[in-house]
């Protein structure tokens, strides 16, 4: 019988990896909190509609990427449900804030989400077929404020501030405005104009795109087209008076909070739904593909899938890529925490009295690992060293006395405590 491994582009975490991503996780709720952002938490699968139309049909995410499956339950009935795994979180996060009327309150709704996200792509270094992410939606009716750039800005320094926090250093910001609807209407305009000469020259996927949607050009990955993509126009050209204020304003406010970024005027982003600010923050630590996050405003989003006029502004950021991006920065040798104590009773009659004495320093707020009466005093030793910073030794004398041993690693002294001490010493 063949032995049973994780499915291709997919991984298991183990420790002591995810004390890392426990880590970035704390930071982030950390910084969203301060931020006045609340945890949602949406569905790991949706009605396929809301991302054909929230994202866009032309995007290589819905027209190649998607895990996507016809409802079992419903399958036999008239209307079948095509149901798809969630290859981002923005629609779904725009959904619920449709369906629970979220808009109703006239506030701006800040909401953040963490988990797992699913795109058939082919697998490498960084990129998986079931990936995390951490990312938040700033979204709400006009009257909340929610078009005005300084959400923009707002956002885009709440980013800088939490790589800062987590760790993460020579980071860069990448800007750009793709425009209004109107903007990108001309704009595909004049790039269908100037992609028709050469588009015969370019791979089967722009060759389609440049008829369908030519702003989707511009994300073509393939090495042999990037010549002809650099001489494209640029968007900026096409702005129209709104939308040039706008992205001055938001470069304002950037420049008073003290935020560095340089511009990108190819920067598009692979989503149909982006509006006006569109960005990418990159580190030079991950090679080609070197973007740990990226996002953008969304101010049409709500009305594509059926929902009220709600413009909004969100991110989202990789987890796997901010991993490799720290432990590139820390080593492979970065040192793991040590428990506070390892308790290892001398006999299984006292294995009982350990797990008690574990339990009270535990309450205590102390990190603890239980030992076996059944071990050699050796082995506990050699299994304390391992774990933990100082062992504590529970025999039949320090049962009877109240007097423990405790051992600290660090030093290689040996001292009695008093039992009722023992957790204050433990924490020093």
């Amino acid at each position: 019988m063949a032995t049973l491994k994780a499915v291709r582009g997919t991984r298991d975490l183990l420790p002591p990896e995810t004390a890392l991503w426990n880590r970035i996780e704390a930071a982030a709720r950390r910084v969203f909190a301060r931020y006045n952002f609340g945890e949602i938490r949406t569905p790991i699968f949706e009605d396929t509609g809301l991302f054909a139309r929230g994202v866009g049909e032309e995007t290589d995410i819905v027209s190649k990427e998607m895990f996507t499956w016809e409802d079992r339950a419903r399958a036999a009935s008239e209307n079948p449900q095509s149901l798809t795994l969630r290859p981002e979180n923005t629609a779904g996060v725009v959904r619920a804030y449709i369906e629970h009327k979220l808009g109703e309150s006239g506030q701006l709704q800040k909401l953040y989400y963490i988990g797992p996200q699913f795109r058939r792509e082919r697998p490498q270094k960084g990129r998986y077929r079931q990936f995390w992410q951490i990312g938040a939606e700033v979204i709400g009716p006009t009257s909340s404020g929610s078009e005005s750039p300084l959400r923009d800005a707002e956002v885009l320094e709440m980013l800088a501030t939490l790589l800062d926090e987590m760790g993460i250093a020579g980071w860069t910001l990448e800007l750009n405005s793709v425009g209004s609807a109107a903007d990108r209407a001309r704009y595909n305009d004049t790039l269908r104009a100037a992609l028709a000469p050469v588009v015969d020259k370019m791979c089967v996927d722009c060759q389609r795109r440049a008829v369908t949607n030519p702003l989707r050009v511009l994300d073509c990955k393939v090495p042999e087209d990037q010549p002809i993509i650099a001489t494209l126009p640029v968007i900026a050209d096409s702005l129209d008076d709104d939308s040039k204020s706008h992205f001055a304003a938001v470069k304002a406010a950037l420049d008073a909070a003290g935020v560095e970024y340089k511009l990108n005027p190819r920067l598009v982003r692979g989503l149909d739904y982006y509006t006006r600010t569109t960005f990418e923050f990159k580190h030079g630590g991950l090679g080609a593909q070197n973007a740990i996050l990226g996002g953008g405003r969304y101010d049409g989003l709500s009305e594509a899938v059926g929902g009220p006029k709600a413009p909004g502004i969100g991110f989202a950021m990789g987890l796997d890529r901010l991993v490799l991006t720290l432990q590139a920065q820390e080593g492979e040798s970065a040192p793991t925490k040590k428990l506070d104590a390892y308790v290892a009773p001398l006999g299984e009659s006292l294995n009982a009295a350990a797990l008690q004495l574990a339990r009270e320093l535990r309450r205590a707020g102390l990190s603890v690992e239980l030992g076996d009466g059944s071990f050699r005093l050796k082995k506990s030793f050699e299994a304390a060293d391992r774990t933990a910073r100082k062992i504590v030794i529970l025999g039949e004398d320090e049962l009877a006395s109240g007097i423990l041993t405790v051992k600290d690693f660090a030093t290689g002294t040996q001292t009695k405590v008093p039992r009722g001490e023992l957790a204050e010493i433990l924490k020093s």
